[in-house]
Formats: structure tokens, C-alpha cells, sequence
């Protein structure tokens, strides 16, 4: 987008919906509809299976095929997709991490298919592992060979797609996890350094062409609903990143230096009581990023009033799409020069801001930089301190959330009327449909000319593990040209890179004091511990590919807090493995957090599995984002109690979590 240097009013900045679900050709005529709204951009959500590598008829796939984005397994899918799209003209970003390589390599395929030049595309692949480690999980690979990933797409985006941002330095999930505003600006500019260093290191950009490489880093941000302090935060991030581009890579062009970003604004913050009250959250969410015109969004995508309560239906996009259209077309926000030019409170807080992000960046470098700062846990421990501090705010009321912990009588809302048909509801079928195409596309390829295609891929990653120049891209398009399926070139990498289980950060959450209500519970589970001559042992999972760990690491910690031995192996478990844990550790009560959707099909599993291994005396319990229809269903199968966003009181939860080890035990 051009920034205008006079005063005639700004363009407005790329409009986007989040959007995708159930199965491609579903998602397709949703972008349709969407396009013919008025919304000039694309942003592809990607279910679970796809995000970490998966084909819908993997195990750890199962419940997760097209819950929260679209399934796109093959070339077939991603053709689908776009059917009717010519996307030589298009403008679309893609949330996708570890296998955004795979999913670029398709794009470009189908592209190509369409008649278009390379040259031609514009877009934005997401592409930021570090923070997947930190907040959201979707990682695959070790952190090396993930590096690697991204250094040989930036490298090749920048001579053959020069449009694309081959990466989205992402701090959205950072302030989602728990980040103060500094620990937002510092991680996610470390991940940056992280990145440009490895670029530049790795030899396939010649020296003099470095500065087209900086041009095309973007970053995806999250705007909150201290919307002056948020918007403070985009001035700093835009000081720093001028700031280190001038001073660490040399680059003398200020339009090279140029803070380029998309947002989201929060979803952390919606919440399920009085979900009407979302509604001007949002709003006051996207003023942060739009009414500084020197550090304005360049995208913006917002979330819709119900994303608490479930998938949004087609309507509430359009009422989310419509809040930025008027904003953008009715006000006479876009005729000014920036409005905070000179104000002493603002450059007084972005100051702040800048020292204190400056502070943290340093300690991260100090430690060898992003990716060693993950691999420490160092962090990730830093976010669920902070986040455990937030939670015990807004469970003292320190931190007011209007409808939740205050303001909470209300009248019944006329937008819930509907009950269950107050969201969209993902039909299982889709799933059954998505395993039996797959299965269809494999028989239909040529076998040959598929493993063809892996073996190249696989040797291509060893060639370069030797210490070689060989750059994936054009192995991965081949691939997708092929036939290759998502899991056969993310099994074919994981081969060759291995896997990675990244750091919890439960051990590094400071104690909460043991006073009040926690001192009661405590003594509840001394007491209980004490007649059963053990002490209480809780094992908090992750079933599926759920990688929103954020409420399963708090649960962890105040069930810590308040005298349970925790047993917590991190995310992407099958139901298997966690009847397995809970048989082996012996444990009193097995807690399940799921925010995908996918609670129908694995909760269940685990109950089941843990009846059929003869443990008949350990509730079940879950957490996340569960209708109440479905809580119904669940209890209906076994489950002692179902949580979701409005039992913020986590020592509450625990007194009932210690009534129902107690009632189980016959206590």
C-alpha cells in the first residue's frame, strides 16, 4: 500500500476476514461471498491436521478435520480452494507455520496451473516457528531445521515471488500467552533478528541485494483494550524496527526500514458471558492500530462477536467485515496527518515501551538469540509468569472484564436465541468425506512419479544437513506438482529433522501465595491426600492438535498452587497416551483442555479408555470452548465437569475438582 507524503486522504488498508472451515470447496464459496462484500484481501484459516502436518485419516487427526480452517491435503484441495480466484490478482495471507514451505509450494502450483506469472503473486505467508513454541503449537520440526525452513523460502521468495512476504514475524500469540507490551516487542523483534541473521548467514543473498530481503519482513501483531497503550506499542515497534534495521543490517533506505504490518485484533479478551459486549471490544481493538497514521495496520482482520462461544457463522463475519468498511469509508479518519505528532503523553509511554523492550531484547541476544531462548525455556517460562499474574488479576477483580467479573446481571441476549444455531457447527461428515477423498487421490496418482518426488525432497534436506547449498523450495513444488499429500512431505521431512517437544513453562510460574481461598483448598487437599495415605496427583492433557496451551498451563499451575502433584507432558497427545500417563502415574483426576472443537470425538475416547484399562475411580473433566449443548453431551458420556472461558476462577475450580476426586473415591 502507498503511504501518501502530502495531505490527500490515505488508502484504506487490506480488509480482510479470517476465514475457513469444513472441507475447500465450502471454504471457496465462503471467500466468495466474502470477496463480493467488499472485503479486498484473503486470509486462509487451515485446520489443525494441516497446520501440523497431518492427513485427515491420521490418528492424531481424528475430531480436528476442518474444525477451525480448512482441510488442504493436496494440490486437489488447494485448487478447490481458489476455484474462480485468478490469483494474479489476489492478496492473500496464509496462517501457517511449520508447513508453510508445503502450503506455498501448492499456492504457487495452482498459480501457475491458473496461468500466472510468479512474479505476480501477493501475499503473506505467516511462517514464524519460534512463536509457536512459545504460545500456539502448531511446531513440527526441531528448531534448526525449522529455521532452515524458513531461511530457504525467504531466499527464494525474494527473487522468484519479489510480491510475497515469504515470513509474518507474529507477536499476535505472544500477547495471547501472557506477553506484557515490552515482552510483545522484544520477542517478537528477537525472532526478527533471529531470522535476517540466518537469511543473511546462509549465503543464498548476495550482500548488495539484503535490503530487498528487509523490505519484505512483515509482522502480524495483536491490538488489545488499553487502546492507547496498544497504540503507543505500534509506534515503538516501528522506532525499533527502524532502529535495527539501520544499525544491524546497514540499510540506508528509509521505505526499506518502513514498519510493514497486518492485524488481528485479541480473541484472548471476548468473552463467553454477555457476548454482546464483544462487539465494541473489537472496535475499541482496531482504533489501537488504525488511528496513528505513521504506525497504521497496513491489514486488518477482526474477530466476530462470538468467537467465544464457537465457530462465527457466515453473518457475524459480515458483521465484523462491516466494522472496518465504516471506519474506513464513513469517518474522516483516513483525510489527517497523524494525530499523536507531538503529544508528551505518547511520546512519554512509547519511550517506555522502546526502554523496556530494549532491556529484554538484550537478555535474549545475551543467550544466544531467539532460538536458544526457546530451547532454554527461558521464554516461555517469562509468558506463563505473566499470564498467571494476569489471571490472578482478573480473579481478585484488580483487572475489571465487564460482564465477567463485574457488571455481571444481564438481560437474556436476543443474538443467543437460537441456542446451538447461534454459531456454525462443522458437520461430522465432512471429516468421514475428507478420509475417503484422500484416500481416492492416493490411488488416483502416480506412484512412481510421488516417490520420485519424496526421495528428491528427502536428499535435497540431507544434502544441506552435510553442510551442502541446497535450497527446498523447488522440491517442495515438485512435490505438490506430484501429487505428495501434506503428512507424506511433512513424514518425509520429519525423517530426516526429527521431532521437537518444546519447553511447558509450568516449572518457572511464580507460587501463588497461600492465603484465602487457596490456603482453604490446600488444606482440602492435604486432608483428602492425608486419608488416602498419598498425596492428590492431577494430570492436565492436551488431546489432539490443540496447540492453545495457555489455559491447560495455568490449570497446571494453580492445581500446583494448591497442593496437587501435576503431571503435564505438553500438547498433541492421543487419548491413548493420556489413559496410559493417567493409569502409570496412578493419578486421582485427569483434567482435558480443548479449545478446536474436537471435544465430541476425543474426550469421550479418553472416559472409555480409561474404563476399559478398569480405572473406574478417576473423574474426567474438561475445559475450553464447549456449547452448552455439548457439555450436556459430554456429561451424558462419563464427564464429571465441564469448565469454559466463564469459570475464570481457578481456585474455585479446584474445590470442585477436590468434591469430585473425594465423591470417587467414596470419601
Amino acid at each position: 500500500m502507498p503511504y501518501p507524503t502530502d495531505r490527500e486522504r490515505d488508502r484504506p488498508w487490506v480488509i480482510r476476514t479470517y476465514a475457513g472451515h469444513s472441507s475447500a470447496a465450502k471454504s471457496n464459496e465462503l471467500y466468495r461471498r466474502n470477496l463480493a462484500k467488499g472485503q479486498t484481501g484473503l486470509s486462509v484459516a487451515f485446520d489443525l491436521p494441516t497446520q501440523t502436518g497431518y492427513d485427515p485419516d491420521d490418528e492424531l487427526a481424528r475430531g480436528e478435520v476442518g474444525k477451525v480452517g480448512v482441510p488442504i491435503s493436496h494440490l486437489g484441495d488447494m485448487r478447490t480452494l481458489f476455484d474462480g480466484i485468478p490469483l494474479a490478482g489476489a492478496n492473500t495471507s496464509m496462517t501457517i507455520n511449520a508447513p508453510a514451505m508445503w502450503l506455498l509450494a501448492l499456492y504457487v502450483a495452482v498459480a501457475e496451473e491458473q496461468g500466472a506469472d510468479r512474479a505476480q503473486l501477493a501475499g503473506t505467508t505467516q511462517n514464524d516457528i519460534v512463536k509457536e513454541y512459545l504460545s500456539r503449537g502448531t511446531y513440527v520440526f526441531p528448531p534448526a531445521p525449522s529455521m532452515r525452513l524458513i531461511t530457504d523460502m525467504i531466499a527464494w521468495s525474494y527473487t522468484n515471488i519479489p510480491k510475497w512476504n515469504p515470513i509474518n514475524i507474529c507477536s499476535y500469540h505472544l500477547q495471547e500467552a501472557g506477553a506484557t507490551p515490552a515482552q510483545e516487542l522484544a520477542y517478537s523483534l528477537s525472532t526478527a533478528i533471529a531470522v535476517l541473521d540466518s537469511v543473511r548467514d546462509s549465503g543464498q543473498v548476495p550482500a548488495a541485494e539484503f535490503g530487498r530481503v528487509v523490505g519484505r519482513i512483515s509482522f502480524f501483531v495483536n491490538a488489545g483494550l488499553r487502546f492507547v497503550e496498544e497504540m503507543c506499542k505500534m509506534r515503538a515497534l516501528a522506532q525499533l524496527w527502524d532502529e535495527i534495521t539501520r544499525e544491524r543490517y546497514g540499510i540506508t533506505d528509509a521505505k526499506t526500514r518502513r514498519l510493514r504490518y497486518g492485524v488481528q485484533v485479541n480473541s484472548l479478551g471476548l468473552t463467553e458471558a454477555q457476548p454482546e459486549n464483544n462487539v465494541q471490544r473489537i472496535v475499541l481493538e482496531m482504533l489501537a492500530v488504525t488511528l496513528s497514521r505513521d504506525a497504521r495496520a497496513r491489514a486488518v482482520q477482526l474477530p466476530a462477536w462470538n468467537e467465544a462461544l464457537g465457530l462465527p457463522r457466515p453473518w457475524d463475519q459480515q458483521w465484523a467485515l462491516r466494522m472496518q468498511q465504516v471506519l474506513a469509508f464513513e469517518t474522516d479518519l483516513l483525510e489527517y496527518e497523524d494525530l499523536f505528532d507531538g503529544s508528551r503523553v505518547v511520546e512519554a509511554k512509547v519511550a517506555d515501551l522502546v526502554e523496556g523492550a530494549r532491556v529484554e531484547i538484550d537478555r535474549v541476544q545475551e543467550m544466544g538469540g531467539a532460538v536458544a531462548a526457546v530451547e532454554s525455556g527461558y521464554m516461555k517460562g517469562e509468558l506463563v509468569r505473566s499470564l498467571a499474574a494476569r489471571r490472578r488479576r482478573i480473579e481478585s477483580g484488580d483487572d475489571v472484564v465487564v460482564g465477567v467479573n463485574r457488571f455481571e446481571t444481564t438481560e437474556p441476549s436476543p443474538l443467543q436465541a437460537d441456542g446451538a444455531g447461534a454459531i456454525e457447527v462443522v458437520d461430522p461428515a465432512m471429516e468421514y468425506a475428507a478420509v475417503e477423498a484422500i484416500r481416492v487421490w492416493r490411488a488416483g496418482r502416480d506412484a512412481a512419479t510421488v516417490a520420485v518426488a519424496l526421495d528428491d525432497l528427502r536428499d535435497a534436506a540431507l544434502k544441506d544437513s552435510m553442510g551442502t547449498d541446497a535450497n527446498l523450495m523447488e522440491a517442495s513444488i515438485a512435490c505438490a506438482k506430484a501429487g505428495v499429500t501434506t503428512g507424506e512431505w511433512t513424514g518425509a521431512l520429519r525423517e530426516v529433522f526429527g521431532e521437537f517437544r518444546a519447553p511447558t513453562g509450568v516449572a518457572a510460574a511464580v507460587a501463588s501465595e497461600a492465603v484465602g481461598e487457596i490456603a482453604t483448598v490446600r488444606a482440602r487437599v492435604r486432608a483428602t491426600g492425608d486419608e488416602l495415605h498419598q498425596r492428590l496427583r492431577m494430570l492436565v492433557g492436551k488431546p489432539g492438535l490443540d496447540g492453545h496451551s495457555n489455559g491447560a498451563e495455568q490449570v497446571a499451575v494453580r492445581a500446583r498452587d494448591v497442593g496437587f502433584e501435576v503431571i503435564y507432558q505438553g500438547i498433541r497427545l492421543t487419548p491413548a497416551q493420556i489413559v496410559a500417563a493417567a493409569v502409570q502415574e496412578g493419578v486421582h483426576v485427569v483434567g482435558l483442555s480443548i479449545l478446536s472443537g474436537s471435544h465430541l470425538e476425543v474426550v469421550p475416547a479418553v472416559v472409555e479408555g480409561l474404563r476399559a484399562a478398569g480405572v473406574d475411580d478417576v473423574p474426567v473433566v474438561v475445559g475450553g470452548i464447549i456449547p452448552p449443548d455439548d457439555a450436556a453431551a459430554l456429561r451424558e458420556r462419563g464427564v464429571a465437569a465441564v469448565f469454559t472461558p466463564k469459570d475464570y476462577q481457578l481456585t474455585g475450580m479446584m474445590d470442585e475438582i477436590v468434591t469430585l476426586v473425594r465423591a470417587a473415591q467414596g470419601l
